[in-house]
């Protein structure tokens, strides 16, 4: 609406529909109202330690003053593919709850945005939660992101990993996402394959980085180039899987 893009008849504040209000820690994992602040889910001991990149992700939307408003879901909604928290969402394997005329369904976050400002919602629809699943045993994840200030600024790049790690350390499951380097999150399975068996060994993650960087399809504009993009890619994927890794309880 500031920027000019829309003009509505009608504005209906959602955030007082209990529904959406609260974090619940349930069998299945953690349910995130769409009204509940980045502020909370920062405040938040038990999400903070099953999904701490979730967390970290979600703390980098806007200032002091903004976490105080902004939501996961409006993040989401606004679909830019630069959106810190949405990364960080799609390598947990995060889903949201969609209410409209028609009902409730399910959809993994990753099939939310469809291009810049663009969602897969239709009309009438909104989001009323998102879930994260339950954190096995033996699993971390991590957001990392490159700005070109040391804060509030939008994402040049970025990097979500999660991943479970198996006997010996060795990891058994991974997921991993990039951010703005594309029209929307992009889910990288290659980049995951590469890892899954590894102890992220050098060659593993050589493989890591050749994936994300053939997965890029980003733009060239004043804040990074095509190539510049595509490396640092790379280098974020990696470096969020080490820690990541280390999470897990990976040496």
């Amino acid at each position: 609406m500031k920027s000019g893009l829309a003009e509505p008849d009608l504005i209906v504040d959602i955030k007082r529909i209990p529904a959406t209000q609260s974090i619940t820690k349930t069998a299945s994992g953690f349910r995130v109202g769409a009204s509940v602040p980045g502020v909370e889910v920062g405040a938040s001991a038990a999400l903070k330690k099953a999904w701490p990149g979730v967390v970290e992700a979600t703390n980098l939307i806007g200032s002091d003053q903004v976490q105080g408003r902004c939501t996961i879901v409006g993040n989401l909604c606004n679909a830019s593919p630069a959106a810190d928290s949405v990364p960080a969402l799609v390598a947990a394997g995060a889903k949201v709850a969609i209410v409209g005329p028609k009902g409730r369904r399910t959809l993994a976050v990753e099939k939310v945005v469809t291009g810049p400002g663009k969602t897969s919602l239709t009309k009438g629809e909104i989001i009323e939660s998102v879930t994260l699943p339950k954190r096995p045993a033996k699993s971390g994840d991590a957001y990392l992101r490159l700005i070109p200030r040391s804060e509030m600024d939008i994402a040049v790049v970025s990097a979500g990993v999660s991943l479970t790690l198996g006997p010996k350390g060795v990891i058994k499951a991974a997921r991993v996402a990039l951010g703005a380097v594309a029209p929307t999150v992009v889910l990288v399975p290659d980049a995951a394959k590469a890892i899954i068996g590894s102890k992220l060994e050098p060659e593993a993650l050589a493989e890591l980085t050749a994936a994300c960087e053939a997965a890029c399809n980003p733009i060239d504009d004043k804040r990074g180039t095509v190539e510049y993009r595509t490396e640092v890619a790379g280098v974020l994927a990696r470096r969020a899987a080490k820690i990541a890794y280390e999470r897990a309880g990976g040496k």
